[in-house]
Formats: C-alpha cells, sequence, structure tokens
C-alpha cells in the first residue's frame, strides 16, 4: 500500500489500516467476516478518491482497499494510504477517505462471538455508534 501511495511529490504518505479486534460492544470477538457488494463498493472509493483530489489538490496517490471473507482477531481488514506533498493534508484526507468509506461503502460485517453466536452489521451504521467499529 505504502509503495502504491508514494510519489517523488510526497513529502507525506499516511497509511491508516483497520484490524479486527478481540471485542465490541463489550463481548468478546473471535473473527469478522466481510461481504461487500463489489461493483458499487469500487465506485464508492473511486468517488472518495476523486473528492480527496478536489478538496486537497496536491495529493498525489489515493489507495483504498477493504477485505472480504473470515478474518480472524489482529487481521487488517481495511487499509487506506494517501500521498501528499505536506503531512497534515496527507492526514486529513486519510481521515476523510476512510470515514466515508465507512459511510457509504456497501460492506457488510458478520461478528462471531466467543459464546458462538453471530451478528450481521452494515459498517456504516457504524457512524451510529461508532464504539462498536
Amino acid at each position: 500500500m505504502y509503495a502504491l501511495a508514494d510519489d517523488p511529490a510526497n513529502g507525506a504518505v499516511v497509511v491508516m489500516s483497520g484490524m479486527v479486534r478481540n471485542n465490541s460492544e463489550g463481548k468478546a470477538v473471535v473473527a469478522l467476516e466481510y461481504q461487500a457488494y463489489e461493483p458499487m463498493a469500487l465506485e464508492v472509493f473511486k468517488q472518495i478518491a476523486a473528492q480527496i483530489r478536489v478538496t486537497w489538490a496536491d495529493a498525489t496517490r489515493v489507495v483504498i482497499h477493504h477485505r472480504t471473507g473470515k478474518l480472524a482477531v489482529g487481521d487488517i481488514s481495511v487499509l487506506v494510504a494517501v500521498g501528499c506533498p505536506h503531512r497534515a493534508e496527507a492526514f486529513a484526507a486519510c481521515q476523510y477517505a476512510i470515514d466515508t468509506l465507512k459511510h457509504n461503502a456497501p460492506i457488510w460485517k458478520k461478528e462471531y462471538w466467543v459464546d458462538g453466536s453471530t451478528s450481521w452489521v452494515s459498517i456504516a451504521a457504524c457512524e451510529q455508534t461508532p464504539e462498536s467499529c
């Protein structure tokens, strides 16, 4: 991801990695499974990159990847990397990308609880209860 976001004009590359953690809403999690409507998710990623280029015109590269399938605690689920001439714009653009992705992308996660139960949630629901996402 870093290499894809790197460019000689960059003064900064900010990489954000989202990981599967061992708890959600006070309950122990053993795994997550992600599903996506891929054609629409890729369009959302393209829209995010286009908006970054409008808002932070000097941004050189925007790279977004979200995994699907079953992931264990500690696995990386999402990566965002943004290259810019200056660190402040790289940080801001990277935060915009992950926040917008979580709000707009058609991605769902199934939480596997330690007690054997499971539950599905849209990652867009993270906007209403961010502490659980």
